[in-house]
């Protein structure tokens, strides 16, 4: 039997009058709707994440990050975000962050005692958190 394209195995109850007629049921919690699924999509979103890279970077540079440094990076990304900014370089007192901000990754880190050579390219702004 085939039902607007679609071949079926079997008759439905009722015919296949009834099954045209089928309303889908709501959802079985109303309380979960469009405005909490957004809220769980950019909360995903708009977490601050780091590359494979800046990970190893971490580890071998004897880098610390606190949960202070890490809110300190989510305003500067937001920062830097609102200004246009797309690759950009986050300087704290002590450390550095090369950050894709449309990504919100963290590509690279630096030590500020360490900059082998002083010169970072393929950036596009620069932000100093205190």
């Amino acid at each position: 039997m085939e039902v607007d394209g679609v071949n079926l195995p079997f008759l439905p109850i009722g015919g296949v009058d009834a099954l045209r007629q089928t309303k889908v049921p709501a959802p079985a919690n109303p309380a979960f709707g469009k405005s909490d699924f957004q809220k769980i999509f950019e909360a995903e979103v708009n977490n601050l994440k780091f590359s494979a890279h800046a990970k190893a970077r971490l580890t071998s540079r004897e880098i610390s990050l606190t949960d202070a440094d890490i809110a300190k990076l989510h305003n500067a990304i937001q920062t830097v975000e609102a200004k246009g900014g797309r690759e950009s370089l986050v300087v704290f007192s002590d450390k550095s962050f090369l950050v894709s901000i449309p990504n919100r990754t963290v590509i690279t880190v630096f030590s500020n005692n360490n900059l082998e050579e002083r010169v970072i390219t393929n950036i596009d702004s620069v932000i100093f958190e205190s």
